[in-house]
């Protein structure tokens, strides 16, 4: 049977936790009290096995712990039997509560910042409080873990000797494209977070514009329903109807192909015609998309032109 978490309502006293005491496997342990300071502690991303020793010592210890949802934060500390003061500290409150968590670091307090998976200040509003707090000359402590982002990289597959994140795109299609268009020319793997309810316009929008690249879409990681699948952006797309939209999603798409942004129009025209001659107009397009790193609709528009001044050079159909 798992042990209860004790705990101990305060206002704006020091109070900490009733005991400062945490579980594993049924054994429980001691947690000292950290010295005063900001302690930035990542968390599961799914799997609650994936804490770390350190962090569960850390947040038995700590007199307060800022999470994004008490709710959430209390599924783990619960599963570890930990006695726990948590105080909200998300994007709707950040401006009230960031003064009062200041305060109490003043006083000599431990706090420990959690964000609801992962590690914080990805995507969520936690370096403002790690700006404040390091301006007014607070201890700021990384305990280092679990991220959506490192994991992605490590199952996607793909080089991750540089790589880009850019967290959630935007929502509407031609802020997204727009976006997707700046992420092409970077030559770096790509990492963006996406909702369930997106993911698969998101995924037609990638394979017109960087659809030769290889991709990875990794889907509730660490979790039950664990999903990684690996092929071509435009493979991903074609078939988006049969991906499960529920959970989280992380979408990892590969560099441009080497000598990729060096094409030129010229050069594009003439590889076009080529494949023209062999060709359907789809085919010639997947290659030249492959080859150029250009993006997809133009690369159709430009072999539909090529292929009209050729008389029957490729199909039309895509």
């Amino acid at each position: 049977m798992r042990a209860k978490a004790a705990s101990i309502n305060t206002s704006d006293g020091l109070a900490g936790p009733a005991s400062r005491t945490f579980s594993v496997n049924g054994q429980v342990l001691t947690a000292p009290k950290p010295v005063p300071g900001l302690y930035l502690v990542a968390t599961p991303i799914g799997n609650l096995g994936d804490i770390t020793l350190r962090a569960l010592e850390t947040l038995a210890g700590v007199d307060i712990i800022a999470c994004e949802d008490t709710r959430i934060t209390r599924r783990l500390t619960e599963r570890y039997a930990i006695a726990a003061q948590l105080k909200p500290y998300h994007e709707h409150n950040a401006a009230l509560a960031r003064p009062k968590i200041l305060e109490r670091l003043a006083q000599g307090a431990s706090i420990a910042l959690v964000s609801d998976a992962g590690t914080p200040l990805i995507s969520d509003p936690g370096f403002k409080l790690v700006r404040e707090v390091c301006a007014a000359g607070h201890r700021v402590i990384a305990l280092p873990g679990p991220s959506s982002v490192l994991a992605a990289l490590s199952v996607a597959a793909l080089p991750t000797d540089r790589f880009f994140f850019e967290g959630f795109l935007p929502p509407k299609e031609t802020a997204r494209r727009a976006r997707l268009n700046e992420l092409s020319r970077i030559d770096a793997t790509l990492v963006m977070f996406e909702s369930g309810n997106r993911v698969q316009d998101t995924l037609g929008d990638l394979a017109d514009i960087m659809g030769g690249r290889d991709a990875a879409i990794c889907r509730e990681m660490t979790k039950l329903h664990e999903d990684i699948r690996r092929a071509p952006v435009s493979e991903l797309a074609r078939n988006a109807a049969t991906l499960e939209t529920r959970g989280e999603f992380v979408l990892v798409v590969g560099p441009p192909k080497a000598g990729a942004q060096a094409m030129t129009e010229d050069a594009l025209d003439d590889l076009l015609r080529s494949r023209l001659k062999r060709d359907s107009v789809k085919d010639a397009v997947a290659h030249a998309v492959e080859l150029s790193g250009r993006p997809r609709r133009e690369i159709y528009a430009r072999a539909l032109e090529l292929a009209k001044e050729n008389e029957g050079g490729g199909d039309g159909q895509d």
